[in-house]
């Protein structure tokens, strides 16, 4: 028996180009600088078109799903305020293997609540469970094969740029591995709209 056809999705708000920019070059800095150099693996900066802020990781998942999770996107879409952008993060914490930026949400929280809504609205529409893991919403900027050794807060970092940005869109993205990296297919877009 042959395994139904699948995909590698997930559904994720986007920085402006500009903004984009603007932290791969922070990025770029900060690998010079040292951050995953050393006696760690080499490091990959993103290329600014593919940093976003993840909002649910669907990982694989049938492709005859894909028009359901639209529907969930749909039905889910809500406006969020403006997000501000914060302290470089170590991700994993413990072991790292990626350097991001966290998001800050906006005061009412707008990010969170897209988050919530998008959750249930895929468990009603493909029976999809969250991760068990709290959101902390971020946009990863640099992997690594394995991270700094010892502590990651003893890695200085130069200070991030101060940024901002209000999501105008939610995404539902399909990505494609490959050993050069990963890359991402728009599959459907809604504009969020307040709720």
């Amino acid at each position: 028996m042959t395994a139904a056809p699948a995909a590698r999705l997930f559904i994720a708000v986007d920085p402006p180009v500009e903004v984009c920019e603007e932290l791969a070059a922070w990025a770029r800095s900060a690998v010079r600088g040292g951050a995953g150099a050393g006696k760690s693996a080499p490091a990959r900066v993103l290329d600014p078109e593919l940093l976003h802020v993840t909002l649910c990781f669907l990982g694989s998942r049938p492709v005859g799903e894909i028009a359901a999770i639209e529907g969930a996107l749909a039905e889910s879409a809500r406006s969020v305020g403006e997000l501000r952008l914060g302290a470089p993060l170590w991700l994993p914490p413990r072991r790292p293997r990626a350097l991001a930026v966290e998001v800050r949400d906006d005061p009412e929280g707008g990010l969170a609540e897209l988050h919530r809504a998008l959750v249930e609205a895929l468990a009603r529409a493909c029976e999809y469970e969250d991760e068990r893991r709290r959101f902390r919403a971020h946009v990863t900027l640099v992997r690594m094969r394995e991270g700094p050794r010892g502590a990651a807060g003893e890695h200085a970092l130069p200070p991030t740029p101060a940024l901002s940005f209000t999501p105008g869109e939610v995404v539902l993205y399909r990505s494609w591995l490959s050993p050069a990296g990963a890359s991402y297919e728009a599959l459907a877009t809604r504009t969020l709209t307040p709720a």
